[in-house]
This record gives structure tokens, sequence and C-alpha cells, in this order.
């Protein structure tokens, strides 16, 4: 096939590569429910993800008027507990995913994953769906410490790396994902179809998807673009 512009395709997880928001908006609401708050409803999670779990959970309690910062920590384990258990049942890959990464495998370009999910969690899920000799690197937001994770560079700049070096394309769909790839000097390409926190223009990526049928497309016409 043809030369591919980039030598590495980084993808986010949730929003981007999977939707997941049925499970973790269950386990939101495990967690609500043991604290006593209303539960929210399961859609309404995807205007809560983005940042990581503690972030999703930490919106949606103080959205009820907050908590305790000792009383929050509880409640954040027991949620991270029932997730960890619960974290495959409803999630999939978005429509056409695979075959992107196939595709990407076939012209020799390495795929690596940059999550705020803890990287257990995030191995765990694609051992579950049988995607995870599909990626050269999976990088959680636990990978490399406190304060490493996205909107830090840090992630993107390990992908790299453990890929091997080269030309990296990250690919996500919340303002973490544009901010961490501006920081680590990367071109970006906002996932549109994900759970996005701001509006298409205001997340300022180098180009835009709606699906993963444009995924392939879009980043030959952003190669020859720079």
């Amino acid at each position: 096939m043809a030369d591919f512009p980039f030598d590495i395709v980084a993808f986010d997880l949730d929003g981007t590569l999977l939707e997941t928001h049925k499970d973790l908006g269950t386990a939101v609401n495990h967690a609500l429910a043991l604290g006593g708050f209303a539960s929210v409803p399961i859609d309404h999670a995807k205007d809560l993800i983005g940042g990581g779990a503690k972030i999703m959970l930490q919106r949606a309690i103080d959205d009820q008027g907050g908590l305790a910062e000792e009383e929050f920590r509880k409640l954040y384990k027991q949620m991270l507990g029932y997730y960890g258990e619960n974290y495959a049942v409803h999630t999939q890959p978005y429509p056409g995913a695979v075959e992107a990464l196939d595709e990407l495998a076939a012209r020799g370009v390495r795929v690596g994953v940059v999550t705020n999910k803890f990287e257990s969690f995030a191995r765990g899920i694609l051992d579950t769906l049988g995607l995870s000799d599909r990626f050269d690197c999976v990088i959680g937001g636990d990978t490399l410490g406190k304060g490493k994770a996205k909107p830090a560079p840090d992630p993107i700049w390990k992908a790299r790396e453990c890929c091997g070096g080269g030309s990296l394309v990250y690919v996500g769909d919340s303002s973490y994902d544009m901010r961490a790839a501006r920081a680590a000097g990367v071109p970006v390409v906002a996932a549109c179809y994900g759970y996005c926190d701001q509006s298409r223009e205001d997340l300022g990526a180098d180009a835009m998807i709606d699906s993963f049928a444009e995924l392939i497309p879009t980043l030959e016409r952003l190669g020859q673009a720079s």
C-alpha cells in the first residue's frame, strides 16, 4: 500500500475507540446510591466523562450539593471497586473501529492507547473485548504517576517512545485530549461522535471526524497538509 503519513496513531479510549458511558454511568450511580444521592440518567454520563473517573464522580456529586473530601474518597473507592468488576458489560467499540485498526496495521502503522482511565482497567477492557493484540502500547492515567495524566503531554510522549518513535497523530474527543496533543506538539483529530465537552469549533482540532469511516482518509489529508 502507499506510504502512510504517520508512523503512529494514538487513540483516547472513552468516547473515541469505545462507547463506555453505560458502564461508567452505572458505576457512578452505584456510588451515588451508596452516598444517598439521586442517580443520574445513564445517557447523562456522556456529559460527565472527561478527565477520568474521579472527576466524573465529582461532577455528579457537585451537581447535588457536594460532599466532604473524606466521604468523597470513600465513595470514589467504592465506585472503582464496582467498575473494576463491571467495566465491560455494555462497553463496545464504535462502529468501524476494529476495521480502521486493521487497516492501520495493514499499512504498517503502530497503534497505541492514551487514556486517563487506570491502565489496569483499560487493559482489562481491551482484553475482554479481544482487542489487546491490536495495540503496541496502552498508557493509562496512572501509568506515569501523579500529575502526568492528560492534559499533560507526558502520556503522548510515552506512547511515541513505546511505539519506537516517529511521527505521531492523536485522536480524541475531549478538551483534555486536544490540550495534551497541543502540549505534546503533535497533530490532533477530534472524534466528534464521542463525549465531546466542547463544541467542534472550540475543540480546535487539526481535523474532525464524525465516524471511523472517515478516519483513514482524514489522516491522509492531514498528513499531506502537514
